[in-house]
This record gives C-alpha cells, structure tokens and sequence, in this order.
C-alpha cells in the first residue's frame, strides 16, 4: 500500500494527468500546459469554469509538494489500511488544506493531485441562474466528463483561476461552446478573429 502511494514520487516517466508539459512549441503567450486527470462532472461549475486535478508523477514535480503533504499522503495510507479512519481524515484535512487531493488516475491508482481552477480563455458563458445558463453547464459537461485535457495556460485572473485554452479529445473546448450557441467571444479581453468568426455563427443572443 505504501509502496503504491509513493509511486508518484518515484516515477521515471510522465503519464497522463502530468503537472508540466515538455512541449517547446507552444503558441505565443502560453506559460505552460496542463494535462488533466479525468475530469469529475460535479467540477464544472458553469459554461466556462471548471476544477481540474493534475498528478505529481516524477521526482522533478514532487519535488513542489509541500513535505508536509508528502509526509500526510504516506501516512494517510497507513492509517487507512490499519483503519485508523479517524486518523486519516485528519490527515486528509491537511493535503485538501494545502490544494492537493489524492484522486484514482486512469489506472484507478490513487495519485496525490493538486487542484486547479480554470477559467476558459476568450469566451463568456451565462451564469447558472441566467437563460441558458444551465445548458451552457450541462453541454461543457457532456464534452469533459470523464475525459482528461490539455490547457495552455496564459494567465491568472483577479480570482486566482487560471486562464488557458482547454483541448478535449482534439476538440478546442472554446470553439466548441460558441459552435453550440451557447457562449460568447470576450471581445473585452479576446482579440483573436477566429473566435470572432465562430461567434458569429452562434445563437445564443
């Protein structure tokens, strides 16, 4: 059990859910890239807002984490298996405090994940409780759920999201929305003409 919860700290190789990408060629502007673990439907918040979980599987990413955290994740392990649950929530309070979250990877390992907010870069979506807010929601949904992604990461906004462009099993999540109508291009903050072209074509006004 130990041995399994140290895996992503010993691992040679990168894996999907993995915290830096080594891409060199990325857009301009673009910070790093982000490769998701699958995605959790009850972490969309709205049409253009999600929390994703990327894993920490080499030794130059754990490297990040927090001792603190290292050290709860492996004796959190222990307590579980010596069911000593009382202790591990306690120990599951201190990861979760510090942003991380051991959640299962596509293998259904449990792997320490830090938790990250997204906000999709160039596109506004309705609120929840606007018209067409909810269907904003469940189509951003329909297309992440149990998928894992790739964001470019630009910037972080004045609530500490990240903004990025998010790519999903090829399709560019932002194009997608305003395709379906149910987004539009953040002319405010977004000049490129590709999505101009494509909200163009939505009918979500």
């Amino acid at each position: 059990m130990v041995r399994s919860a140290m895996i992503w700290m010993r691992s040679k190789e990168s894996f999907l859910g993995s915290f830096w990408s080594t891409t060199t060629n990325k857009p301009q502007g673009v910070k790093y890239e982000l490769h998701t673990l699958p995605v959790d439907a009850k972490d969309v918040a709205d049409g253009d807002t999600m929390t994703v979980y990327v894993d920490m599987p080499n030794p130059h990413e754990s490297g990040n984490v927090p001792r603190e955290v290292q050290e709860a994740v492996v004796e959190r392990i222990k307590a579980r298996a010596a069911k000593n649950y009382q202790k591990a929530d306690t120990l599951q309070k201190i990861i979760v405090d510090a942003g991380y979250r051991q959640v299962p990877n596509l293998s259904g390992e449990q792997v320490l994940a830090k938790k990250y907010r997204i906000r999709l870069r160039g596109i506004d979506a309705p609120e929840n409780s606007m018209p067409y807010g909810k269907e904003a929601k469940e189509e951003l949904v329909k297309l992440v759920q149990g998928r894992t992604l790739k964001i470019s990461v630009y910037d972080t906004d004045r609530y500490g999201r990240l903004v990025g462009d998010v790519e999903c099993n090829g399709v560019f999540v932002q194009e997608h929305m305003l395709k379906k109508g149910l987004a539009w291009h953040y002319t405010a903050y977004d000049r490129r003409q590709e999505l101009a072209k494509v909200d163009s074509l939505g009918s979500l006004d």
